[in-house]
């Protein structure tokens, strides 16, 4: 018997085609005798709604229609929960929304009958500090990123690693990065790809100004503290590129390890496979 009664689904914002096929998902999970709730921004999705705070404590899976940035708009509210997601790819590459969305209805139908498998992903967590105060705290999946904000010119930050300076930079900005999101900005930055059941943290300089300083890979047990000491202008931090704050010189951010989000995987899915499609790597199975 089916133990997944309950069905949450959230879809990328403003996006009629993922509108269109949550109600058909929608009507497709009720005529099968599941509870469907979606996402309460969503609504013209002529089913009930719901806020996703309250889907993580009602719902037996969640799917997302859209891709990685709408999975991960949804999964920090989801972090700490036991709630396995299911991402269907409306984006462009998809490392965390894999399924197509052509197979859509099989793959939900395949997992409903509990032919999956589930990956736990650390998430990151990050508070900033001014003169003692926390100004705001927050979830991350994929990275925690500083960054110069609405000026041309390098600011200068120092990174501290269990109270140790790891270094002082002169750069755009830096990226902090989970094996999830060492396949985002961070490679794109020049970062190295961490295999996700390697419990670290890249730390990721964006455009240095020094040919010296490389990206480093620390364990994710302890704080890692970026202190803005220079900026033209405010910086900003932001959150899985969704999460801004504004700094300004003598901030502090201090980011550490936080809970997990579990995502669905077919069982066919193997990491070094998705590599091979996503970035188009020589190589295939014989």
């Amino acid at each position: 018997m089916n133990a997944m009664k309950t069905i949450g689904i959230s879809i990328r914002p403003k996006a009629e085609r993922a509108k269109t096929l949550a109600n058909e998902l929608a009507t497709w999970l009720e005529v099968r005798g599941c509870e469907v709730l979606c996402d309460e921004t969503q609504a013209s999705l002529k089913h009930e709604t719901s806020s996703l705070q309250t889907m993580a404590a009602r719902v037996d899976l969640l799917i997302v229609l859209g891709g990685d940035g709408t999975l991960l708009h949804a999964a920090r509210h989801f972090m700490n929960s036991s709630v396995p997601i299911l991402g269907i790819n409306l984006g462009r590459l998809g490392f965390l929304t894999e399924t197509p969305v052509g197979s859509m209805l099989d793959v939900v139908e395949s997992v409903l009958a509990g032919h999956f498998k589930t990956k736990h992903h650390f998430g990151l967590h990050a508070s900033c500090w001014r003169e003692g105060q926390c100004l705001k705290e927050d979830i991350a999946m994929n990275d925690v990123v500083l960054q110069r904000y609405a000026h041309p010119r390098p600011i200068e930050f120092e990174v501290t690693y269990r109270d140790q300076l790891m270094f002082r930079l002169h750069a755009d900005g830096l990226v902090l990065a989970t094996p999830a999101g060492s396949t985002a900005y961070a490679l794109s930055a020049g970062g190295p790809i961490v295999h996700p059941e390697v419990e670290a943290i890249s730390v990721v300089p964006l455009c240095p100004h020094t040919l010296s300083n490389r990206p480093v890979v620390i364990p994710a047990d302890d704080v890692i503290t970026l202190k803005l000491l220079n900026s033209p202008k405010p910086s900003v931090l932001n959150l899985d590129g969704q999460e801004c704050l504004v700094l300004s010189e003598g901030d502090e951010v201090k980011v550490k390890k936080a809970g997990e989000v579990c995502l669905i995987y077919l069982p066919e899915r193997h990491y070094f496979k998705t590599l091979r499609s996503k970035l188009h790597w020589a190589g295939h199975e014989s």
